[in-house]
């Protein structure tokens, strides 16, 4: 079984690449982020032709998340992370597949600039996507949560440890509340296909001719439950889909599970 996440920032500008991708590589559940689009903007009617059912949580312009499910629609189970009635952000969408799988997409908060608001936002939804996968956990089922978790784990998941070292995606409040979130007993599925000191990148940004010189950063992430780590086959970055014409500045990436 194939599941892969892919932040395709803005669905419909990257439609094209989108079910290209998906026609390539048939995964059997798709999990994208950064739809930037309205629930009504979806591009269901394509999506259904390329085989695929689909749940999303849109949002006008910013954020939102869908899961894809090849040859049927996936069952929702949690829309929004709870925690926050009041949080208006469409950054998490989970549902339940096949032989009990449960399987979320999810958009973490990129929290520049800091220090301010929107870092403290980020580490506050951290601090609730822990709590949340805690639960998730207790079911003792295969769960993934996969997507763009806006976090740099290590200083090897990046091109330059200076260029970085300001950033969001790399202070160390970041990275404790991913090591955190870990340490519940989740599986970073990259890592335990490619351990460390391996750069594994998964975003290059369009600027400096960050593609071209392989500048890049890895931020998109399945993390697996002991049942679904159990399962792990391969893991592994769709790299070419990156280097197309008009193509997002993420690149999917992928776990086999037996």
């Amino acid at each position: 079984m194939r599941i892969a996440t892919f932040n395709v920032n803005g669905i419909n500008a990257r439609l094209p690449r989108l079910l290209e991708w998906l026609e390539e590589t048939r995964p059997d559940v798709a999990c994208l982020q950064e739809l930037k689009a309205d629930d009504d903007k979806f591009p269901r009617g394509a999506i259904e032709e390329a085989g695929y059912g689909a749940i999303w949580h849109g949002q006008k312009g910013f954020n939102g998340v869908a899961l894809l499910a090849r040859g049927a629609a996936p069952v929702e189970r949690q829309r929004g992370l709870p925690g926050d009635p009041d949080d208006s952000h469409s950054r998490y969408i989970e549902g339940e597949f096949e032989n009990g799988l449960i399987v979320a997409s999810l958009y973490l908060p990129n929290g520049n600039p800091r220090p301010g608001p929107k870092f403290e936002y980020k580490l506050a939804w951290m601090e609730r996507l822990r709590a949340h996968a805690e639960a998730l956990l207790a079911l003792e089922r295969p769960v993934v949560l996969a997507g763009d978790y806006n976090v740099i784990p290590s200083d090897c998941d990046t091109f330059s440890v200076r260029a970085m070292a300001e950033d969001a995606l790399m202070q160390p409040e970041s990275r404790a509340q991913f090591r955190r979130l870990l340490y519940q007993g989740w599986t970073d599925a990259i890592r335990a296909r490619h351990p460390e000191p391996e750069p594994v990148y998964t975003f290059w940004d369009y600027q400096a001719g960050a593609w071209a010189r392989d500048a890049g950063f890895r931020i998109d992430h399945l993390l697996l439950s002991p049942m679904a780590a159990d399962r792990l086959r391969d893991a592994g970055v769709d790299r070419a889909a990156r280097g197309r014409d008009k193509a997002s500045d993420h690149a999917p990436v992928w776990i086999e599970l037996g």
